[in-house]
């Protein structure tokens, strides 16, 4: 039966060494022993796209390209994240998917979602991310010069900090509804995902639901996928 490892939420940012450096001696003591990784979005805490930012994250990619000698590499793009393209692919040796994706194992089927298209109660949250992520404005901005794309990026950075100071927690959970929904399609499968930074187990009617937190500069954590499924803290 082939092992897997699943992390999200690094949020990986240029010059913040200690984190790197702990995905780094994650990759190369732990992740090397398994046969796939997959990273549930928000690897990186923004991506411009690859003709700006692969220069500024070249330990990461290298570090992933040297990874996938042994263990297959799949990057679900976050809401962080969602930029990234071909050349990235080409350079980390990593698989871009998209969500749902479907990972089976010999006894059971797992749902795998970055998580963010499941707090639906977050109206404008989904507004703003269905025109961002729409393909006529990923291809205005990818064509923009680096100092715009910068500016851009650094203004919706701050308004999102700005909504989320007044919006509930409960706002930007997970919505119960839009996930028993997704799970219909999927019988007898559990669901795993992050995006809430909630870390945590939630044992619904007909399905489970993993949650996988982030990561701070000193520690990580991961599920662990083999004859079952386990949980890690990485540090």
């Amino acid at each position: 039966m082939r092992s897997s490892f699943l992390i999200a939420d690094l949020h990986l940012a240029e010059g913040e060494l200690d984190k790197t450096n702990l995905f780094i001696k994650f990759c190369q003591d732990q992740a090397i022993k398994v046969d796939q990784l997959f990273i549930l979005g928000d690897l990186f805490n923004t991506w411009l796209g690859d003709d700006l930012s692969i220069k500024h994250y070249q330990s990461v990619i290298t570090q992933l390209k040297n990874l996938t000698t042994t263990t297959k590499v799949f990057i679900m793009v976050g809401n962080r994240d969602f930029l990234l393209g071909s050349n990235f692919e080409k350079k980390s040796g990593a698989i871009l998917i998209d969500e749902p994706y479907l990972l089976e194992t010999d006894n059971k089927q797992y749902v795998l979602m970055h998580g963010d298209a499941l707090c639906t109660d977050d109206v404008g949250y989904q507004q703003l991310k269905k025109i961002l992520q729409h393909p006529i404005t990923k291809f205005i901005f990818l064509h923009l010069g680096k100092n715009l794309r910068l500016k851009i990026s650094g203004q919706l950075r701050k308004k999102s900090i700005q909504a989320q100071s007044y919006k509930s927690s409960e706002i930007m959970d997970v919505n119960q509804h839009a996930v028993d929904e997704l799970m219909k399609k999927y019988p007898d499968s559990e669901l795993i995902h992050g995006h809430t930074h909630r870390q945590n187990t939630h044992i619904e009617e007909n399905y489970t639901r993993h949650v996988l937190g982030d990561w701070s500069t000193t520690q990580g954590n991961a599920i662990k996928i083999n004859t079952k499924l386990s949980r890690l803290e990485i540090n």
